[in-house]
């Protein structure tokens, strides 16, 4: 896995639902959030881009999102977020989501030895799913 420091804008609009993970149970709180969202896209037939997206912000605060085609932008009964990064780290994690962990230990490793900080928010745009874990593969971005 390598880790990628990026010096171009990264803008994304994402619609979804927000919350708190409470004891840091990102995985719950990001399960629970993502499922009321796609929910919400299927009972509304929201033409959208089909990736899932987490953010993470401040406070353990957790997004669960989508990019929505343009069409379909307006009344969704979802939380629109706009995320503007000029700098981030990046990496592509590929294979199980149980292996995310080593990934960030990994970029914040790279990032210590390079004198870089981390701020929100953090994303993972998780790829279309495969019942072979070993193909998963989940983008991680950090903003710098």
């Amino acid at each position: 896995m390598d880790v990628t420091i990026i010096n171009k804008p990264f803008c994304l609009r994402l619609y979804g639902f927000s919350g708190t993970a409470v004891n840091k149970n990102y995985g719950e709180t990001g399960f629970k959030l993502m499922n009321k969202m796609w929910e919400t896209v299927r009972a509304n037939n929201l033409k959208n881009k089909g990736m899932n997206v987490w953010v993470y912000g401040p406070n353990e605060e957790v997004f669960a999102g989508v990019e929505l085609e343009p069409a379909t932008q307006e009344n969704t009964g979802m939380e629109a977020k706009q995320i503007n990064l000029s700098k981030y780290a990046y990496c592509k994690h590929i294979g199980p989501y149980s292996g995310l962990a080593q990934a960030y230990a990994k970029m914040r490793a790279y990032l210590a030895e390079n004198n870089l900080k981390a701020v929100s928010p953090g994303l993972e745009i998780y790829g279309h799913w495969n019942q072979d874990e070993s193909k998963l593969e989940t983008e991680i971005l950090m903003g710098l």
